[in-house]
């Protein structure tokens, strides 16, 4: 055992024990967090706004605070970029984290002095608590890949801003510095397919031990290796033994992974972004992520079917139940209150408190009134694959709306490892499974209303040609499973394969 690992271990124990009785402690924790946050802000701008003085009770908060989003958020953002101080939480941002939004455009989110360590801590302590759980020291003596945004930060109002994980990527330990790759000027290239390029240069002979980020800009890294050296991952790097992902949905794109490895390896999944680091995976089985609810966030939930009222059932973590979808609403000490972050989830688990993401707020198809969700299209995608034995690169679904005599239906862009032998036949089993799994795309099709989904198959690499296209290759950047109209479904067809 060398150095690294054998210091890390007490560490890991030590983490693990706090964490394990945070959990038993989540109710109370989450009750003090809002005490806090709602006394600290009460002399700010947004606080004086919303009368915290007088907030004693979650139900007062509701009352007073309503559920916005970023553009409803904004105008506090602006005065903030003026220059002025005590607007969302007291003194200034110490970073803004820069992120794309859908009808906002650019979206700048605060991080402040208080707010930081929910990002570095959490990010130390899931990697912490695999290593105590699963009695895997060795991999802290190896490289790392810690794949970031630039981290090169421009100055908004005075105030460094970029990319989370730009910003993330100056908080790494000092102790991990000689472990991490890529190089500070390789995470600085814009370009992705020169990005990409360099990183395999500076990895592809040294002993890599542990590899994070999303799951797509994994495979693309994966399979250049594999281009460049004709080997398997594992024989590239035979200490490789933690993949640490999030982001997205890691069952869609689990085989393909695998396969380029050579073999299976723990994985540690994550839900981290620019409004908190919210959840990680918790334990060796993958039964959800633990709830993060010692970490200056207090979590609201609302329905997911309520999310778009004026006044929607808002809900602490003491009432909400099992396998319901809610919207994720968060304040925190980063100066966010009553924010929608655009992800939904349901829990999987009330003892300890576990989670799953389940798609994004505006992510659904509903065209015809059926509400299917990126969960469903997802499990009855992969149902299907999986028992055919065919694996899935990528996908994404989009209702096809009739403007003649034949019947509307949802088409399915997917791009295939190997076609299945019997393309009707496997496009009949994942509608089964679609129709098994939302009720009301079951009526639809049954009442003669919808068509069946069709599949359109697309041409090798045709996703990542398409977000070439759109200047959105590797990164932080994804497809959206579910799209309620045809903006990228018209794009993508023109990398279908050709005969269809």
């Amino acid at each position: 055992m060398k150095i690294k690992s054998l210091f890390a271990k007490p560490f890991a124990l030590y983490v693990n024990k706090q964490v394990k009785k945070s959990m038993q402690t989540a109710l109370e924790d989450q009750q003090k967090i809002f005490e806090t946050l709602i006394k600290t802000a009460a002399n700010t701008e947004f606080g004086k706004d919303h009368h915290f003085s007088e907030i004693k009770t979650y139900e007062d908060f509701v009352k007073h605070v309503p559920i916005r989003d970023y553009e409803a958020f904004k105008p506090y953002i602006e005065k903030i970029k003026d220059g002025k101080h005590n607007i969302l939480w007291k003194g200034r941002p110490i970073y803004f984290a820069k992120t794309s939004g859908t009808t906002s455009g650019v979206k700048y989110i605060p991080i402040t002095k208080d707010s930081i360590p929910n990002h570095i801590n959490t990010a130390r302590n899931a990697l912490l608590c695999y290593m105590a759980q699963s009695g895997n020291n060795d991999f802290a003596d190896g490289k790392m890949i810690f794949l970031s945004g630039s981290p090169e930060l421009e100055r908004i109002g005075g105030i460094p801003t970029g990319r989370l994980s730009g910003i993330v990527n100056h908080h790494v330990p000092k102790y991990l510095r000689s472990n991490q790759l890529p190089s500070f000027s390789t995470n600085c290239i814009e370009d992705w397919e020169q990005k990409l390029s360099k990183i395999v240069d500076e990895t592809i002979n040294e002993n890599m031990t542990l590899i994070s980020g999303i799951p797509p800009w994994m495979q693309m890294y994966f399979d250049e290796l594999e281009k460049r050296s004709g080997k398997k991952v594992k024989d590239l790097f035979p200490s490789f033994s933690v993949l640490v992902h999030g982001g997205v949905n890691f069952e869609p794109y689990k085989a393909k992974l695998f396969e380029s490895i050579g073999k299976e390896i723990d994985s540690v999944e994550t839900y981290p972004a620019s409004e908190g680091f919210f959840a990680f995976q918790y334990g060796l089985e993958h039964d959800g992520l633990l709830l993060n609810t010692d970490s200056g966030i207090f979590f609201e939930f609302v329905p997911a079917g309520e999310i778009m009222n004026d006044n929607p059932t808002r809900l602490s973590l003491k009432d909400v139940e099992l396998n319901k979808n809610y919207a994720l609403i968060v304040n925190s000490n980063a100066g966010l209150w009553g924010y929608n972050i655009g992800d939904t989830i349901k829990f999987t688990s009330l003892n300890p408190y576990k989670i799953v993401v389940t798609g994004r707020v505006k992510h659904f198809i509903s065209a015809f009134g059926e509400h299917v969700i990126a969960e469903e299209v997802e499990e009855a995608l992969l149902t299907a694959a999986n028992e055919e034995n065919i694996r899935i690169t990528e996908f994404t679904v989009a209702p096809f709306i009739s403007k003649d005599q034949g019947k509307s239906y949802h088409e399915w862009f997917i791009e295939f490892e190997d076609l299945p032998e019997d393309m009707n036949a496997f496009s009949q089993k994942v509608d089964d499974n679609l129709r098994k799994k939302n009720i009301y795309y079951e009526d639809l099709i049954a009442g003669n209303i919808l068509n069946p989904l069709k599949i359109t198959p697309i041409r090798q690499n045709g996703f990542i040609d398409y977000m070439k296209s759109l200047g959105k290759l590797g990164g932080q950047n994804k497809v959206p499973r579910l799209s309620n109209d045809r903006k990228i479904a018209d794009e993508l067809a023109k990398w279908a394969r050709s005969g269809n």
